[in-house]
């Protein structure tokens, strides 16, 4: 038999209590009977304040000016099978998909941003930017 039968209540008399829910199931853990709306008061939090005020721009790239990126130069790319990979030796040409004197690719982590053309510095090796990829260009890329 139904709780509300055993306590005189019509079976039928409509949707239940919901003070009555919740007085059974704090009852059965023990806690006292007391109506939801009754044990509930507001919380209180203390004031957020800021600790530093924020700066300009430019200390908020100050944050990320020391993250190490890898810049490569690409000087060129093919498609070759497997096959011919291993029969490649010393002294074996590759055909890249460039031409002699076009500009190189300038990557950063992977991603193009600008190009240039080799130039060779106190016997090293160095490149001189040429052309810098715009951001909406390079946005395009990615897509």
């Amino acid at each position: 038999m139904a709780e509300t039968e055993q306590s005189g209540a019509p079976a039928d008399a409509g949707s239940p209590d919901p003070a009555d829910d919740w007085a059974a199931a704090l009852a059965e853990q023990g806690a006292p009977a007391t109506a939801p709306a009754e044990a509930a008061r507001p919380a209180s939090f203390q004031e957020l304040k800021a600790e530093t005020p924020l700066g300009p721009v430019e200390e908020k790239l100050e944050l990320v000016m020391d993250i190490p990126v890898t810049l490569s130069v690409e000087l060129g790319r093919t498609k070759i099978q497997i096959r011919e990979l291993l029969q490649l030796a010393q002294g074996s040409v590759v055909d890249l998909d460039r031409l002699a004197g076009e500009p190189m690719d300038v990557l950063v982590n992977g991603f193009l941003i600008a190009r240039g053309e080799v130039v060779l510095v106190n016997d090293k090796f160095g490149i001189r930017l040429t052309d810098i990829i715009s951001p909406t260009e390079r946005a395009k890329r990615l897509a």
